[in-house]
C-alpha cells in the first residue's frame, strides 16, 4: 500500500508538471506566471512556421588546393631557414618536386620533411637528387572532414547571430550541409550571411620597392604581391601574413573617434603575442588590413557549364603603426556601418574552411505553415476521438481509464518537447498521431489478459493483479524495440526524420508510464479500495 501511495504521488506530480509545461503551447501569448517557471511555447519547424531551406555544397577541392599551397610555402621557407640548397622547386596542386644540389642536401631535406610532415606527404625519391612529395590520401580525407565540420560550426554561429529560433544546420552526405531557418522570409539577407567566406589578413606594406615599377614591368616577386587601393593606385604588400581571421576570438562593430565605421578586434593568445612582436618591431611603418572573400560563380568553359571559385581581395585599411599593439585594437576605413556589422559577424562566427554555394533553395510561406498546423491538429483530434470512442465502447470503465492515460500521455509529450526545446515538425505530428494509436496497445494487452484471468476463474481483484503482472514483459519488449528503432532514426536521419523520431521516442516512453502505472492507479482507486462492496464482476 505504501508503494502504491508513492506511485500515486509520482503520477499526480507528473500530471501537474505536464499541465503546466504544456499550457504555453495553447496560448498565443503565455501569461507571466508561466514564464516565471520557464514554461515555454513549443518550437515549430520550418514546415509549420514557414522559413527558408538551403542545401549547400562545400567546395572541398578548393580547400585541398589552398592547404597544399600553404604546405608548399611552409616547406620552401623551412628549406631556406635550414640553408638546405636546392636547384629547382616546382609546385602543382597536390604535388611538389624539388631538385637538390647534391645528395647531402637531399638527405637533409628528406629528414626534415619526414620529421615535420610525417603523416602528410608520401615521399618519392627520383633520379638525379630529385624528390617528389605527394599529399597522402589519408591527409586529404582528414582535411575534407575537418573542413565540413568547421563550415558546419561556422554556419551555426552565423545563424545564431541572425537570432533564428531553433534552426537546423547539419551535414548531409559527404560534401553538403542542410540549413533550415524557421521564420525567416528575407532569403537574400540569409544567403548573404550564410554564403560569405570572408576573412582578414594583416600584412606589412613593402615600402622599399616601387609599386609603379612593379606594375609596369609586370614582374612577380617572391617577397611581395601587388594590390590596388580604393583609388586604383598600386600598393605592394609583403606575402608574409602577420595575422588571419583564425586568430580573432571576438569582434564588434562601432565607430571611431571621428564617427567613422570601425570593428573592434580581440585576439587569442598566440595571435596577440605575434601581433605585439610585429608591431613593436615596425613602429613608424605601414600595415595593411586585407579583406578576402571567396565567391562561387558559374562559367561556360569549353562548352560546359562549370562552377569555379574566385577569390576577391580588397585593402580596407592602411595605417602607420604608432605603438605596440596587443590583444585588442580597432580597424577603420570601412565603407559603411553595414559593412562593419557584417565583417564583425563573419569574424565572430569564424572563417569558412572552404567556399560553399547553394544548390537547392526552398521557401515555405507562413500561410502554408499555418495550413499544415491546422491539418495536423485535425488529424490528432480525429485520431484521438476515434480511439477514445473505441476504448469506451469496448472496455467500458477500463476504457475510461485508458482514455485518461492517453490524454495525459499527449500532455506529457507536449510538455517534454517544450521543456527540452525540441522542434515540432510535420513528421513530428505524424509521430504524435502514431503514438495516439500505439499508446492504447499496452492497455489492450492488459485488459485482454484480465478477461482471460476472469474466464479462468480468478476473482476480479486477482484478475486485475495478474493481468498487469503477466502483460508487463510483453509490453516492455514491444516498446523497447520501437524505442530502439526510433533512436536509430534520430541518429542517422535528417531534419524531418529526426522530428518524427523525437516525438515517437517521447511518446513510447510516456505511453509505457501512463498505460502501466496511471491505469493501474485508477483501477486501484476504483476497485481495490472498495473491498467492502464485495465486487463480483468487473465492468470490462
Amino acid at each position: 500500500m505504501k508503494l502504491l501511495s508513492f506511485k500515486t504521488v509520482i503520477a499526480v506530480f507528473i500530471l501537474v508538471f505536464s499541465i503546466i509545461y504544456s499550457l504555453p503551447t495553447f496560448y498565443n501569448q503565455a501569461p507571466d506566471w508561466l514564464n516565471s517557471v520557464n514554461a515555454k511555447k513549443m518550437n515549430l519547424g520550418l514546415d509549420l512556421k514557414g522559413g527558408v531551406h538551403f542545401l549547400m555544397e562545400v567546395d572541398l577541392d578548393e580547400v585541398v588546393t589552398t592547404k597544399s599551397k600553404k604546405l608548399s610555402n611552409d616547406i620552401r621557407s623551412q628549406l631556406r631557414n635550414e640553408k638546405i640548397r636546392y636547384r629547382n622547386y616546382s609546385y602543382q596542386k597536390t604535388n611538389i618536386e624539388i631538385q637538390f644540389a647534391n645528395q647531402e642536401s637531399f638527405e637533409e631535406a628528406a629528414e626534415l620533411i619526414s620529421k615535420n610532415y610525417q603523416d602528410t606527404f608520401d615521399l618519392i625519391s627520383l633520379s638525379d637528387n630529385k624528390m617528389k612529395l605527394v599529399i597522402s590520401e589519408t591527409a586529404i580525407n582528414e582535411l575534407r572532414i575537418a573542413a565540413i565540420k568547421q563550415n558546419t560550426t561556422t554556419l551555426r554561429n552565423r545563424v545564431n547571430e541572425l537570432g533564428v529560433a531553433e534552426p537546423i544546420v547539419q551535414q548531409s552526405g559527404k560534401t553538403r550541409i542542410v540549413v533550415e531557418l524557421p521564420g525567416i522570409q528575407d532569403t537574400a539577407r540569409a544567403k548573404e550571411i550564410l554564403g560569405a567566406t570572408a576573412t582578414l589578413e594583416f600584412k606589412m606594406v613593402d615600402e622599399e620597392s616601387d609599386p609603379y615599377a612593379v606594375e609596369e614591368s609586370n614582374q612577380t616577386s617572391l617577397s611581395s604581391k601587388l594590390y590596388y587601393d580604393e583609388d586604383g593606385d598600386p600598393i605592394l604588400l609583403k606575402r608574409n601574413i602577420i595575422l588571419t581571421g583564425e586568430n580573432i576570438v571576438d569582434a564588434s562593430s562601432g565607430f571611431d573617434r571621428n564617427s567613422r565605421p570601425s570593428v573592434n578586434i580581440t585576439l587569442d593568445g598566440p595571435g596577440a603575442k605575434r601581433f605585439a612582436n610585429t608591431t613593436e618591431d615596425n613602429i613608424g611603418k605601414l600595415m595593411a588590413v586585407l579583406f578576402i572573400e571567396s565567391k562561387s560563380e558559374r562559367r561556360l568553359i569549353n562548352g560546359k557549364d562549370k562552377r569555379i571559385t574566385k577569390k576577391y581581395e580588397k585593402i580596407i585599411s592602411i595605417a602607420t603603426i604608432q605603438e605596440r599593439l596587443s590583444k585588442t585594437f580597432q580597424i577603420t576605413g570601412l565603407d559603411s556601418p553595414k559593412q562593419a556589422r557584417d565583417l564583425a559577424l563573419y569574424l565572430r562566427a569564424g572563417s569558412m574552411a572552404a567556399p560553399m554555394y547553394i544548390i537547392e533553395e526552398r521557401t515555405v510561406g507562413p500561410s502554408l505553415g499555418a495550413d499544415n498546423i491546422e491539418k495536423g491538429k485535425i488529424s490528432v483530434i480525429i485520431g484521438l476521438i476515434l480511439v477514445l470512442i473505441f476504448m469506451i465502447y469496448y472496455y467500458r470503465v477500463f476504457g475510461l481509464f485508458a482514455n485518461t492515460a492517453l490524454v495525459l500521455n499527449l500532455l506529457i509529450i507536449i510538455s517534454v518537447m517544450s521543456l527540452i526545446g525540441a522542434t515540432l515538425t510535420l513528421p513530428g505530428i505524424a509521430g504524435i498521431v502514431l503514438t495516439v494509436g500505439m499508446a492504447v496497445d499496452a492497455n489492450v494487452l492488459i485488459f485482454e489478459r484480465i478477461k482471460e484471468e476472469i474466464k479462468n476463474g480468478s476473482t476480479p481483484l486477482a484478475s486485475i493483479e495478474l493481468g498487469y503482472k503477466k502483460a508487463f514483459s510483453t509490453i516492455a519488449d514491444a516498446n523497447i524495440t520501437t524505442l530502439i528503432a526510433s533512436i536509430i532514426l534520430f541518429i542517422f536521419g535528417t531534419g524531418p526524420i529526426k522530428g518524427f523520431a523525437v516525438t515517437l521516442s517521447i511518446g513510447v516512453i510516456s505511453s509505457m508510464f501512463t498505460a502501466i502505472v496511471v491505469t493501474r492507479i485508477l483501477a486501484t482507486l476504483a476497485y481495490e479500495r472498495n473491498l467492502e462492496l464485495k465486487i463480483k464482476k468487473l465492468n470490462i
